[in-house]
C-alpha cells in the first residue's frame, strides 16, 4: 500500500504488482547460470585435453603446442566466467559455488602450463 486514498490513484500511474528487487533474482539467476555454466563446461573440456595430451617425446612440439593451446583455452575461458561473476548483480544472486569450479580449472591448467606445456 502506498498511503493513498483510493481516489488518488490511477491505474496507469501504478503497477498492478509489486516490483520487489528480489522478484528478479530468479530469472537473473536463470539468465546468468546459463553462461557461466557453459564456459565452466568449455574450461572444463580444454582442461581435460591438457591433461591427457601426452608428448611421445621431448622432439613431440606438436602434442606441447596442444597442451599449451589446451591451457590457455582453459585459463581464458575460467577467466571468463569469473569476469562475469564479478559484476556486481551477479555477485548478489550467484554464490561462490558458481565461480569455483570455473576457478579451480584455471588453477589446474596453470599448473599443467607450467610443468610442461
Amino acid at each position: 500500500m502506498t498511503g493513498l486514498p483510493d481516489a488518488d490513484r490511477s491505474p496507469l500511474s501504478y503497477p498492478s504488482h509489486s516490483s520487489h528487487p528480489d522478484e528478479y533474482r530468479g530469472c537473473l539467476r536463470l539468465v546468468v547460470a546459463v553462461p557461466l555454466t557453459l564456459l565452466t563446461l568449455i574450461a572444463a573440456y580444454f582442461c581435460w585435453m591438457a591433461l591427457t595430451i601426452s608428448p611421445s617425446g621431448s622432439w613431440d612440439d606438436d602434442a606441447y603446442a596442444g597442451i599449451v593451446l589446451s591451457c590457455v583455452l582453459t585459463i581464458g575461458a575460467a577467466g571468463a566466467a569469473t569476469g562475469l561473476w564479478l559484476l556486481a548483480p551477479v555477485r548478489r544472486v550467484m554464490g561462490w559455488g558458481w565461480v569455483l569450479p570455473a576457478l579451480s580449472l584455471g588453477a589446474v591448467a596453470a599448473v599443467r602450463w607450467g610443468m610442461g606445456g
